[in-house]
């Protein structure tokens, strides 16, 4: 388990990008995308050109260099241009070492470079050849450094005295070839300003030829030349202007620099292999994600997407089944007892009479409703009697039967901290100055409706608020329904049919599935933000089609929610929109946890992304939850509004919105546009960003395995087995603190856990003490499992094709 496979969705760890790897590295490792590997290596050359830098600055032997450069002058009278030719460079070189008379090669004489400088090639060399004789015994004097554009590779061979059996034994023909080697790398550089380098080739410790190269960018070249230079019998001094002969006492601090550099030249050889590596994988991703225009998933998001679901223990997951069958094994003992009336059975009974029908529910289910829901009702179904604000006011109830029935007292347990209500932004209040718009609404038009839309239920509030909806959404027009699951599992259902394809997420709300079931179309699921998988299942839709008769689809709709309300995970819509882009389906986008949750201004995760609305065919959201009312949404095009005015069962038989309600969420749409001349709608949004990332932390540190994205108000804390949950809860609630937990059937049986809902409108003080009491419980309980690893559920699963219906 020390090693896993880092898929392509893995992470830069500098600047949180996608690299795109998919070999298998330790999570611990660091894995860089190209541009990263390269602008480390750039800080590291800064450095070290500012130490060089330094060196070169210092006072140099004036005399010696004004001597040289005099001498250097007499012998030459303008550079020698052929050299940044490799053939006619070679020629030069192999002229000043073998003592030659100095001709040229055959694609040198054809190039006529040195005859455009001035003079011939025969000159050069001879009066090369005088002048660096006279400067032998100078050139002793200067230390065996090299600088090239500002970086000084270096080697172990870099100053061999005329006495070195290494310098006195090097062969010729090696010696010409390490030399071709030198002009190979001499190559010109992007500075418009030539840098004058003087080669002295101790063969012999006599030859020496004066040279004239330009720079090439450092950072391609110092790995290889150190390699050439640590092999040679070379050395290599440079400067822009003159030679720099440096004082002994700074001997010490060149041998510094050389190891320095030694060290540099393996790590640059590592980093190509990387820079390799990550070029490869950066090819194998856009392969395999590329999905639309040639564009890696990488580049369609414009922040990082952090998201976790974290795999528990081994230990947890065997504990929590064998709690199942322990209880599975007492709820049978405890069946049999009633069976011979050896126990009270509180349980419905079917009547005599109706002992042959067949039974309304599966044996499972209700096995599990006797003998596990029961013993944890007393959590679930709370009444509450205040508004559902960031405290609230609850019930007092007792069970004297193991929580078959309930006992009210009368009581009211005040001041619970809310952490379960899909209050996000705090708009569900009772202020009289706040409300004073749905106060005066309530006057004028009363609550009830009392028929539809398209008989005598169409009032202006409704006209007003699909319009500002519409604005508010950037798109060409909306329509509300009274209620929000409606919207789901109605209106599917007149948009696909049969000879249709939805390809519905497997985590996707009862209302989605519903609608879905209801279309007489075909479902297939694919796995909870597998692109992968969604990817598979569309190029087999469209390459094989219908089954049997293997005709097209009439349609392909894409079924995806905004946040995920069970698992607090925020859908990959950019890449979901180019897989719909690139095989031509329709989009479906229920924003019913997202709308006013998240992006800037609460405009959903249409606006987290940056993302075009109308690159979303059908936008869903409900009004149940940020905007304190009830109903729902669609929004798109016109033509999509008109058809459902008429098509939608909803719209046409479901009692229209009551006024009211319409007014409490055009009063919610206008401070969230600021429309109200105040900032109190950013504020909220901005102020939920903050909570939610406050909580999700703290949660983190402290050892728990939360899911979801970073981002989502939706907290789900992991606890595995069914009776943590009920003791969590109690305890909570004894500490004036309201949570939700859930289990089977709503998640699966070995992951139940608690959810907090984040709102806008708790304090700083609330968090901390709800924090404190969960911190305080996990350790109790033992609830802290998280060891921060990466879990395998986001990637890509064996199974990708579930089909519900043919």
């Amino acid at each position: 388990m020390a090693v896993e496979t880092a898929g392509v969705k893995s992470l830069c760890g500098m600047c949180g990008l996608f690299a795109h790897t998919e070999t298998e590295v330790p999570q611990t490792s660091a894995i860089l995308c190209v541009k990263c590997e390269l602008a480390k290596l750039g800080k590291e050359n800064e450095s070290l050109r500012a130490q060089l830098k330094a060196l070169r600055e210092c006072r140099a032997d004036e005399q010696v260099v004004d001597s040289c450069l005099k001498e250097i002058g007499t012998a030459l009278k303008s550079p020698v241009e052929g050299l940044s030719n490799p053939t006619l460079g070679r020629g030069l070189i192999k002229s000043c070492c073998d003592g030659t008379s100095g001709q040229t090669s055959s694609a040198a004489e054809q190039d006529g470079s040195l005859k455009t400088a001035g003079w011939h090639m025969e000159r050069a060399v001879g009066k090369g050849k005088r002048t660096m004789s006279n400067l032998n015994s100078k050139a002793e004097e200067i230390p065996a450094a090299v600088v090239i554009g500002g970086i000084a590779p270096s080697g172990q061979n870099l100053r061999r005295s005329k006495s070195s059996p290494s310098g006195q034994n090097l062969p010729s023909a090696n010696f010409e070839e390490e030399m071709l080697k030198a002009v190979k790398f001499s190559l010109p550089s992007n500075d418009s300003v030539p840098h004058k380098v003087v080669t002295l080739c101790k063969k012999d410790g006599k030859q020496k030829s004066i040279t004239n190269i330009l720079d090439k960018k450092v950072e391609k070249m110092t790995g290889s030349v150190n390699d050439f230079i640590s092999s040679s019998g070379l050395v290599l001094v440079a400067g822009q202007s003159k030679i720099v002969s440096l004082p002994q006492k700074e001997e010490t601090i060149i041998k510094d620099l050389r190891s320095t550099l030694e060290w540099r030249s393996e790590m640059g050889s590592k980093i190509d292999s990387v820079q390799r590596r990550n070029q490869d994988t950066i090819k194998k991703a856009q392969r395999v994600s590329n999905v639309e225009n040639d564009t890696p998933n990488g580049d369609l998001y414009k922040k990082p997407f952090n998201e976790s679901f974290e795999t528990g223990p081994l230990y947890i997951a065997v504990l929590t089944y064998l709690g199942f069958g322990v209880m599975t094994l007492f709820g049978y003992l405890r069946d049999f007892m009633r069976s011979w009336k050896l126990e009270k059975c509180l349980a419905a009974a079917e009547r005599e009479e109706q002992k042959e029908f067949v039974p309304l529910y599966q044996d499972f289910e209700a096995f599990y409703t006797r003998n596990v829901y029961m013993r944890v009702r007393d959590n679930f179904n709370r009444p509450i009697c205040s508004i559902p604000g960031p405290q609230f006011d609850l019930m007092e109830r007792f069970s004297d039967d193991y929580n078959w029935t309930f006992r009210y007292t009368g009581q009211a347990i005040k001041d619970v901290i809310n952490m379960g209500s899909y209050n996000y932004l705090g708009f569900a209040e009772n202020s009289p100055s706040a409300l004073k718009t749905v106060i005066d609404t309530l006057k004028t038009y009363g609550i009830g409706v009392c028929s539809t839309r398209q008989e005598m239920g169409n009032f202006d509030k409704h006209k007003e608020v699909e319009d500002l909806m519409a604005e508010f959404l950037h798109v060409e027009a909306a329509m509300v329904f009274g209620m929000g699951f409606a919207t789901n599992s109605m209106n599917i259902p007149a948009l696909v049919g049969k000879g249709c394809l939805i390809l519905s997420d497997e985590l996707n709300h009862a209302s989605l599935v519903l609608g879905a079931r209801l279309s007489g179309a075909t479902i297939r699921v694919f796995k909870h933000n597998n692109i992968q998988s969604l990817e598979r299942l569309l190029r087999d839709a469209v390459v094989n089609g219908q089954p049997r008769s293997h005709r097209a689809w009439k349609k392909i709709l894409i079924l995806v929610e905004g946040i995920y309300s069970m698992e607090g995970s925020i859908v990959r819509l950019p890449e979901v929109v180019a897989l719909k882009k690139k095989y031509k389906a329709y989009l479906y986008l229920d924003e019913a946890h997202s709308i006013g949750a998240v992006g800037p201004t609460g405009r959903g995760v249409v606006e987290y992304f940056g993302m075009d609305p109308a690159d979303i065919d059908v936008l869903m959201g409900t009004l149940t939850k940020s905007f304190g009312a009830c109903g729902g949404y669609i929004a798109g095009k016109k033509k999509l509004v008109d058809y459902l005015r008429t098509h939608s069962h909803s719209a046409v038989y479901g009692t229209s919105m009551s006024p009211p309600v319409a007014e409490q969420i055009i009063r919610v749409m206008k401070c969230l546009m600021g429309r109200d001349g105040t900032t109190i709608g950013a504020q909220k949004v901005r102020q939920l960003m903050e909570n939610t990332r406050y909580f999700r932390q703290r949660l983190h540190e402290m050892g728990f395995i939360i899911y979801g994205h970073e981002d989502s108000p939706v907290v789900p804390l992991l606890m595995y087995m069914i009776s943590k949950i009920a003791c969590f809860a109690r305890q909570m609630l004894e500490r004036k603190i309201g949570v939700v937990v859930v289990g089977f059937p709503a998640t699966p049986m070995a992951e139940t856990r608690a959810r907090f809902c984040i709102s806008a409108v708790h304090t700083r003080e609330m968090l901390d003490k709800v924090l404190n009491a969960v911190d305080e419980l996990g350790e109790s309980i033992q609830l802290k499992h998280s060891r921060h690893r990466k879990s395998s559920r986001p990637e890509l699963y064996d199974e990708t094709s579930y089909e519900l219906e043919d």
